[in-house]
């Protein structure tokens, strides 16, 4: 799942594909890169950013979405917390809804999402406020919490009549966590594997990385590919990363190890 920010503000792109075009060609030049998906976003969700009114968030994502949800091209995925832009972006031809508050800005999205016949990935968040979830986030057993939290919100969404197979969840690394209850999550990944829905993994150039090697957030692709390698050998299997191709080519050479099977690229 390749990152796709059309915003000015959000964490690490920010302000690099505010233009269609641009958006566009990089959705193109992921999706080349071996990205199955490209995650279109018109809101920064980082600590401290501020919020974005629906029409602006309309206006960022929706040319975007329809240019490149296109026959033979990437599925595409958009990530909002509001009804109204997943509803106008699914008709406009993403087909997954990425939701990091898990339908809980906006219970209404479930049924929109059903009704469409689309998939949606819940993340667990601390709190409802992005901006305030880095404030002195606490657990008793990070793990468990987040496993409630997960098994709780897919129970909702099947009730509001979303197919269960159409649920992904997201144990939200970096969104109210701390390093100790980043990694905890990454090696105890099974668990929420367990739930027995597809497990995201959104680590890519977090603030965690750079507090463990001292990189810049454009040199944390060596400790992304770290954590996108154990999280694989621990059931993840979606990657929601900023930097595609080396992202492919560690999990190529992670499934093949794991699973003993594998194909030779024919170019």
């Amino acid at each position: 799942m390749g990152v796709l920010n059309v915003t000015p503000d959000s964490f690490s792109d920010g302000g690099l594909y505010l233009d269609t075009a641009a958006a566009v060609d990089h959705a193109k030049e992921m999706a080349a890169a071996g990205a199955d998906i490209v995650d279109v976003g018109g809101e920064s969700t980082r600590p401290g950013a501020e919020p974005v009114s629906e029409p602006e968030e309309l206006e960022r994502v929706i040319p975007v979405v329809e240019r490149i949800a296109t026959a033979g091209g990437p599925r595409v995925s958009i990530d909002t917390r509001k009804a109204g832009v997943a509803e106008a972006a699914m008709q406009a031809g993403a087909r997954i809804v990425n939701d990091v508050s898990a339908f809980r800005a906006s219970p209404e999205m479930a049924g929109l999402v059903a009704g469409a016949g689309a998939h949606c990935c819940l993340m667990h968040m601390l709190g409802d406020d992005p901006r305030k979830m880095q404030d002195d986030p606490r657990y008793d057993d990070v793990v468990s919490e987040v496993k409630a939290f997960l098994e709780e919100r897919l129970s909702f969404a099947v009730a509001e009549g979303v197919l269960e197979e159409h649920v992904w969840l997201d144990p939200g690394i970096g969104f109210g966590k701390t390093v100790a209850h980043n990694l905890e999550l990454i090696r105890r990944l099974d668990e929420i594997v367990a739930i027995g829905r597809p497990v995201a993994i959104g680590t890519s150039r977090k603030s965690f990385l750079g507090r463990l090697t001292g990189r810049s957030e454009a040199e944390r692709v060596a400790g992304t590919v770290a954590t996108n390698v154990l999280a694989y050998e621990r059931g993840a299997r979606i990657f929601r990363v900023h930097d595609v191709a080396p992202a492919v080519d560690a999990l190529r050479v992670a499934g093949a190890t794991v699973t003993g099977e594998w194909t030779i690229p024919t170019s």
